[in-house]
């Protein structure tokens, strides 16, 4: 759908030309934030983890353990935070009134461009 021709003329998103910047946070910020950052997140405790064996400190492994711990709830708090927003926007975008449709059901700017992208 990224690489699908729209005719963004007639929407009000591509009217405005806001529709490069929507699809941009649509497919390139948003998925940075969910997927991206906790693996690399987990990815960096468990070479901390990894490192903390390779010396066979005990102290330094245990410590690595809480750090790959923390990593790990941190990387499943961003990948939750990114999805409430992304339903707090969509609730907020349905509730915003900018006009109707030809079946004559309200319509927000936001929602629409957000479905155009």
């Amino acid at each position: 759908m990224f690489f699908m021709e729209i005719d963004t003329s007639s929407t009000i998103c591509g009217a405005s030309g806001l529709l490069p910047i929507v699809k941009l946070i649509k497919y390139g910020i948003i998925p940075i934030f969910q997927i991206g950052i906790p693996i690399i997140l987990i990815v960096l405790g468990m070479l901390d983890l990894g490192k903390a064996v390779m010396a066979g400190k005990e102290d330094e492994m245990k410590k690595a353990q809480s750090t790959l711990v923390k990593r790990a709830i941190y990387a499943v708090a961003v990948f939750f935070v990114v999805t409430l927003v992304t339903l707090v926007f969509n609730l907020v975008s349905g509730t915003a009134f900018q006009g109707t449709t030809d079946e004559g059901k309200p319509t927000s700017w936001f929602k629409s461009c957000w479905e155009v992208a």
